[in-house]
């Protein structure tokens, strides 16, 4: 974690999943009255949510990394040919696949420029990286205990910004977090 909107923003989602997968938990345990046609419905509602992350995934990296890639050059070096630009450094990061686009090009890319984000449209994609990583760390340990919720508030909640936020993560999880997690929860590994 990098900033304190990056911190939030895993709080944010880790609650989501966690919510979501109450709602879903209560349904299995109402197994009996939901019936097989309606548990049907559910895995393949849940099958669904599967459905084209490989294509979302790479164009938001695609994007994010064009946002890096115009934080990081000084105003002495901004080119005059923006799409020459974007090619050269989406082709640097092996991400110039024309049937996947990035979700923004420069010139309508306004999160970037005056909405608050410069060099920080990736942190939607790691908060994700780091709420999944989360919460299978928190499955393989028992799932949503109260054990589990208690070393979240104790490591991070309870923290706020009076720690460095990588560490308040790494007192969490026991080790730094991998992109294992968000792959296979987007059914990519």
């Amino acid at each position: 974690m990098n900033s304190q909107s990056d911190l939030l923003q895993v709080i944010h989602t880790l609650h989501s999943r966690c919510r979501n997968t109450r709602l879903l938990n209560c349904r299995e345990q109402q197994r009996w009255t939901l019936g097989a046609w309606h548990l049907s419905v559910l895995e393949k509602s849940i099958a669904a949510n599967k459905f084209n992350k490989g294509y979302e995934t790479l164009e938001y990296v695609s994007a994010a990394l064009l946002d890096l890639g115009w934080h990081s050059i000084s105003t002495d070096e901004v080119p005059s040919d923006v799409v020459a630009f974007e090619n050269q450094l989406l082709t640097s990061f092996g991400m110039d696949y024309a049937p996947v686009p990035p979700r923004y090009r420069t010139s309508y890319f306004a999160h970037v420029w005056s909405g608050g984000y410069s060099a920080g449209y990736y942190a939607y994609l790691w908060s994700e990286v780091l709420a999944a990583d989360a919460f299978a760390h928190m499955g393989k340990l028992g799932g949503l205990t109260a054990a589990n919720g208690a070393k979240f508030r104790e490591s991070i909640l309870s923290r706020g910004g009076t720690r460095e936020m990588m560490q308040q993560f790494k007192d969490f999880r026991g080790q730094e977090p991998t992109v294992d997690a968000l792959l296979i929860r987007r059914g990519l590994k």
